[in-house]
């Protein structure tokens, strides 16, 4: 290796040593003719020894070490030494002759002398202009080679010149331009074109600098028409042959660097017609290759025309010139003539092949392409027909969907079957059980009567009515333990949230315990309203026993044996107290194994709700409370307040100005820190109609009951709630809604109500409950909360004009008149003997809501003889009870007796009522604004602002509600298995029609037809989606209230629709991708679709939950219309270009017309930088785009997910 850089050395100083020479001999230029003949004789001679040198240099070639490199070097010494001697020293070399010798520099093998030689060569040969030898193949083939090498290099530098440039469409520099530029598999036209112009074609291809001038123009260019700038050649001054379009010139003997990138040579020597595979700009007089892709022959004359063809350019009036080569390559909208043509293929830029059987060849194809199987492909096919590959993919995927479908039924149906066998056979086994005992019962009640009969026959010394009360005593106290140590009856045994299991006490105590209750139950129930703290009492009672068995329940069979017998001790318990009056509390009070509920009493005084933005009373003074373990009905005319009333204790009022006070258990706190534990039944049947009646009550059992209780306890919650509301008929039955009937409406309504029950609340709110009822299904209703109000539910109720026998079954009422102002508010017992005592008597066989509300009404006039005025009723109940009468009724108490506390003074001011504003539209607008904010802060307030959770309960979390949720939503996502198809069907059509109407044109890159795709996609999925929330909003609205978790519900439905966002992009595409074939990849429309339906899924949500359904519909059909018209519109406004990046369907659009372009090669290389150009497009942009859409469809759901929570129902 030191001895070859020696020999660089010397070479260099050869160099140094020449071009002193050249100057001393500038002025022998006379003698030069003759030396390049010498030097050319020379040159041949080493031209025909290349053949043998190539042998000898194959045979050193094999030989390796020390030996190799020497000989190596000293060849190079002798080709050198050669070289000068021969050079005459009255020669003056040019600068090839210093660029060849500056190549010789980096030889490392003997292989590289050839290219030596045949460069010197080809200098002397351009610089004697002697063409003489072209003809020789051997040669011609060599001087093909450099010349190829020559222009790869100038292409080479040009794409490292123009990389920064274009790199909006250029992703792969040297690959892109290899696919376009890369001639070694066929310098034939290099060959042809040595032929035609007999000189070396370097002199005539352009520079660097001239193809940048040429590629530049398309910057500049408009409406595809291509301008060059005025140059060196061809200007207003000098426009030779060589500036018309397909002619070229040489640069003649003058040297030329081709790496120059500013300077353009002269190049106006010796005009020719372009050769083939070449073309000819108008405007420059030189050749640039024509890409691969391309056909380009000469063209010919049209003779009627004058026309040029295939070119259709036309010659220079006046000048005797004829048709050259290709003139152009540009976009194929302005040189469609250039590309090769649909159905041929182009293997090289001069020749063109019609395409076989069975292949198919698109524009600009440089090999035919093999058709897929099941596809017919005639000669001379553009495109292979995949109709059938479409067909095949849509009944796959109409296959897996049946077969997802059936097997989830399959599976839903048979659980479904196994539970109802277990629960009837359960049911069989605990009433023929329960039978059995009766008999038994029944037989041992006879034996006991014979024994006292035979008792009372042989002694008189006992009285019969000390044998009766010990009889009873047997029978309510000693009963109980035979039946806690029968095994027939498994029982149940749970802990009050706020109780702790006390220590085991003497059975002595016991008995006395139970002796003073009895006693006391006793007592109440002749003065049932003096003991308003009974429940109280009772619900302090200690219970003992063994742990539950429920716990350690773990089988389906187990499970329901467990709740049934339950269930059948209750209804024997129910039996023994069937009128339910207080003596039949004892039972359960003594029971250790009923389970307690936290008791909720609620207590307001001075109570008053006023509209915000009218200033109108709602409600107005109203003071009470509601205790546990008591039915209170609240009653009154329409317009009264009576739901106001009911939402006002709730906190569900928030459009409404509240003072006064609302105390829970004598506390004065929120109630909605008791959340978990309140259950409000709305007046509406707010249910889910495509859910069973069983389903609709266990995902509210599973959402809403303790997670800590056991399965067997929540299975004997809802089989309790389905026996006492009688639903056990349509349990399996579908609710049903508006459209598809279901069950009846009165079965409706009690699931209405069973959705609360099965959640155990201490406090429930019923808002008329009974309204729509029959007499037998109401009595059934009340009979249920009977029940709940003997385990300690605070219920209160709003009912109209019940029958007698449901107003007797209230313990407490409260009764409204118009304004919202209390009349009455006891005990339903005392509520006659009230209003005697002002003078209204209830005439006889008259029910006495009815005629109160009537009175109340105006429409029947106080009792005869009575001078009470229904309007003093309100003002007669405040002066009863010691209220403060407002200002403003005090008309209404002269005459009338009151206490001295009983009005305000004469010149004071109710302080509920706030004092009127300005009346000027500017003060109105202003109070308005106010109380839309104030409005507002509220709903935000209660929110998000986390209130203390005191019902002492922990119900399931986030993650265990999304796993009930998404079971749910999967149920009723199942049974609109005929909508799902059928949007899949209409997005199945709209890919066909516009498969078949969309051409995806190569002029734009196929964006014309995916814009329409966009559209169409955007629009069905967005209607498909707007049911995903607004068709249950009432059921969110309901369960979000009672503490169910939103996130879960959001994430869950979200979950569930990506079954939808995967399947309808192939759906779709089966048809549209088959039918217009694009040259993108299934797999990138997929994708870009696959990202484009999440995002409008997302857009969807939020206009589904910001706006009412009909809305919501417009919005979804115009928005997909107007962003693609702002996005695809060409505009220099800033405002619009800004407003076009927040649009959905720019991304979609640049990432399909962007997957496409990455296709487009070779010839098509313009065209692809041109449509992205316009487009301001980037071919790196693809996953950019995707994650757009990604990031507006997380946007979205955000959004929705917010709005979610804060736009509630007024």
């Amino acid at each position: 290796m030191e001895n070859i850089n020696e020999e660089k050395e010397n070479i260099s100083e050869s160099l140094d040593e020449a071009k002193m020479q050249q100057l001393e001999n500038e002025k022998k230029i006379t003698k030069l003719e003759v030396e390049c003949e010498k030097l050319r004789l020379f040159i041949l001679e080493k031209l025909r020894s290349i053949p043998v040198a190539s042998e000898k240099m194959k045979g050193k070639a094999k030989m390796r070490g020390k030996d190799q490199m020497e000989i190596r070097r000293r060849e190079m010494i002798h080709s050198r030494d050669l070289i000068v001697k021969e050079t005459p020293k009255e020669t003056s070399p040019d600068i090839s002759l210093e660029m060849s010798l500056k190549k010789l520099e980096t030889l490392k093998s003997w292989s590289v002398l050839k290219w030596v030689v045949v460069i010197l060569s080809l200098a002397r040969l351009v610089e004697c202009q002697d063409t003489s030898q072209i003809d020789n193949p051997a040669a011609r083939s060599l001087v093909a080679e450099f010349v190829y090498k020559g222009l790869s290099n100038v292409t080479t530098d040009l794409y490292q010149g123009l990389g920064e440039q274009f790199s909006y469409c250029v992703k792969d520099p040297k690959g892109d331009w290899d696919k376009a530029f890369n001639f070694t598999s066929n310098l034939d036209f290099v060959t042809s074109c040595l032929l035609q112009t007999r000189d070396v074609t370097t002199q005539r291809i352009c520079t660097v600098a001239e193809m940048k001038l040429y590629f530049y123009s398309f910057f500049e260019a408009s409406k595809g028409a291509v301008y060059l700038k005025p140059n060196r050649n061809c200007n207003l001054t000098s426009w030779g042959p060589g500036c018309e379009p397909g002619w070229a010139c040489s640069v003649g003997q003058q040297p030329v660097d081709f790496k120059d990138s500013r300077n353009i040579p002269a190049r106006t020597q010796d005009c020719q017609t372009c050769c083939e595979g070449f073309f000819c700009p108008k405007g420059l007089t030189c050749m640039i290759p024509c890409p691969l892709g391309s056909y380009c022959p000469l063209a010919t004359l049209n003779q009627s025309t004058g026309i040029c063809e295939p070119y259709n350019y036309q010659l220079s009036p006046g000048k005797n010139s004829t048709c050259g080569g290709a003139n152009t390559w540009a976009d194929v909208g302005s040189s469609k003539e250039i590309f090769c043509s649909a159905g041929k293929y182009c293997p090289t830029t001069t020749s063109e092949n019609s395409c076989s059987n069975g292949h198919y060849c698109r524009t600009g194809s440089t090999s035919e392409q093999r058709c897929f199987k099941l596809t017919s492909c005639d000669p001379n096919t553009a495109n292979q027909n995949m109709h059938a590959y479409g067909a095949m993919l849509m009944a796959a995927i109409i296959t897996l969907l049946l077969i997802i479908y059936n097997c989830f039924d399959q599976v839903l149906t048979t659980r479904e079957r196994r539970l109802a066998k277990s629960r009837e056979a359960a049911a069989r086994n605990v009433r023929e059980t329960a039978k059995a005992r009766q008999r038994w019962q029944a037989a041992k009640d006879a034996a006991k009567k014979q024994a006292r009969g035979l008792q009372d026959h042989l002694s008189r010394t006992f009285s019969r009515k000390k044998s009766i009360q010990r009889m009873e005593k047997i029978k309510i106290f000693d009963q109980a333990k035979h039946e806690t140590d029968d095994d027939l009856y498994p029982h149940s045994h749970s802990i009050t949230l706020n109780e702790t299991l006390p220590p085991p006490v003497p059975s002595n105590r016991k008995k006395k315990e139970s002796g003073d209750l009895t006693q006391k139950i006793h007592e109440i129930e002749h003065d049932h309203d003096n003991h308003e703290n009974l429940d109280f009492e009772l619900r302090d009672v200690k219970r003992k026993g063994h742990a539950s068995k429920a716990k350690h329940i773990s089988t389906q069979s187990q499970i329901f044996n467990y709740a049934y017998a339950q269930l059948e001790k209750e209804k024997a318990q129910q039996q023994e107290n069937k009128n339910l009056t207080f003596s039949g509390v004892i039972s359960m009070a003594t029971n250790s194994e009923v389970r307690k509920r936290p008791l909720i009493e609620v207590s307001f005084k001075d109570l008053t709700l006023t509209l915000k933005a009218k200033e109108k009373h709602l409600l107005r003074s109203v003071t009470g409370k509601i205790r546990p373990g008591r039915i209170t009905a609240v009653m009154g005319p329409s317009g009264a307040g009576k739901t106001t009333f009911l939402s006002a204790l709730a906190g569900k009022a928030t459009a409404c100005k509240r003072t006064g006070l609302i105390l829970i258990n004598g506390k004065n706190e929120s109630i909605h820190s008791y959340k978990k534990i309140i259950g409000f039944v709305p007046q509406d049947d707010i249910v889910h109609g495509n859910l069973t009646v069983e389903e609709n009550l266990w995902f509210n059992a599973k959402c809403r009951l303790s997670a800590d209780l056991a399965k067997a306890d929540r299975v004997l919650v809802v089989e309790r709630v389905i026996d006492s509301l009688g639903l056990h008929a349509v349990r399996d039955s579908l609710v049903g809604t508006v459209e598809k009937r279901g069950i009846s409406g009165g079965q409706r309504k009690r699931v209405n109500v069973g959705l609360e029950m099965v959640m155990e609340p201490s406090l429930l709110f019923l808002d008329e409950p009974t309204s729509g009822l029959d007499s037998a299904s109401s009595q059934l209703l009340l009979r249920a909360l009977r029940r709940e109000a003997l385990e300690g539910v605070n219920i209160c109720m709003v009912v109209h004009q019940p029958s007698y026998s449901l107003f007797r079954m209230f313990d407490d009422l409260v009764l409204l008149a118009k304004g919202g102002l209390t009349v009455y508010l006891g005990s339903v017992k005392k509520v006659e003997e009230y209003f005697a005592g002002i003078g209204i008597n209830v005439p006889e066989r008259v029910n006495p809501p009815d005629h109160l509300i009537d009175i109340l009404e105006g429409i029947v006039a106080p009792s005869v003889g009575s001078n009470v005025n229904y309007k003093e009723l309100p003002v007669r109940w405040m002066l009863y009870n010691g209220y403060p009468v407002p200002p403003d009724m005090q008309q209404n108490s002269a005459g009338l007796v009151m206490s001295p506390i009983g009005l305000y003074p004469v010149n004071g001011t109710n302080p509920d009522i706030d004092v009127m504003g300005d009346n000027s539209f500017a003060g109105e607008l202003w109070q308005d604004v106010r109380n839309n904010v104030e409005l507002h802060r509220d709903k935000m307030r209660l929110t998000f602002l986390k209130k203390t959770d005191l019902s002492n309960r922990r119900t399931p979390g986030v993650f265990r509600q999304f796993r009930y949720f998404l079971g749910r939503v999967c149920k009723q996502r199942l049974r609109e298995a005929k909508l799902q198809a059928v949007d899949y069907l209409i997005l199945l059509l709209a890919g066909a029609c516009l498969g078949s109407v969309t051409n995806i044109s190569d002029d734009n890159l196929g964006a014309a037809g995916y814009t329409y795709t966009i559209i169409a996609v955007s629009l069905l999925c967005k209607i498909a989606a707007l049911r995903t929330f607004s068709l249950d909003k009432l059921q969110y609205w309901r369960e979000s209230a009672s503490g169910m978790k939103s996130l879960a519900y959001f994430l869950a439905k979200d979950m569930i629709d990506h079954f939808n966002t995967a399947i309808k992009p192939v759906v779709y595409l089966s048809m549209f991708y088959f039918f217009t074939n694009p040259r993108s990849s299934f797999t990138d429309n997929y994708t870009v679709l696959l990202c484009l339906v999440y995002c409008v899924t997302g857009i969807a949500y939020v206009l589904a939950i910001f706006f009412e359904p009909g809305s919501a519909q417009l919005w979804s059909v115009l928005l997909p219309v107007v962003l693609t018209l702002v996005a695809t519109r060409n505009t220099n406004s800033v405002v619009l270009k800004n407003i076009s990046y927040l649009c959905y369907p720019k991304w979609a659009l640049q990432a399909f017309v962007i997957a496409n372009a990455e296709r487009y090669q070779g010839v098509w290389l313009i065209t692809r930088c041109g449509v992205l150009l316009k487009g301001g497009y980037d071919l790196h942009d693809w996953s950019l785009c995707l994650g757009i859409l990604i990031l507006m469809g997380v946007v979205s759901r955000i959004i929705a997910f917010l709005g979610m929570l804060i736009f509630r129902k007024k």
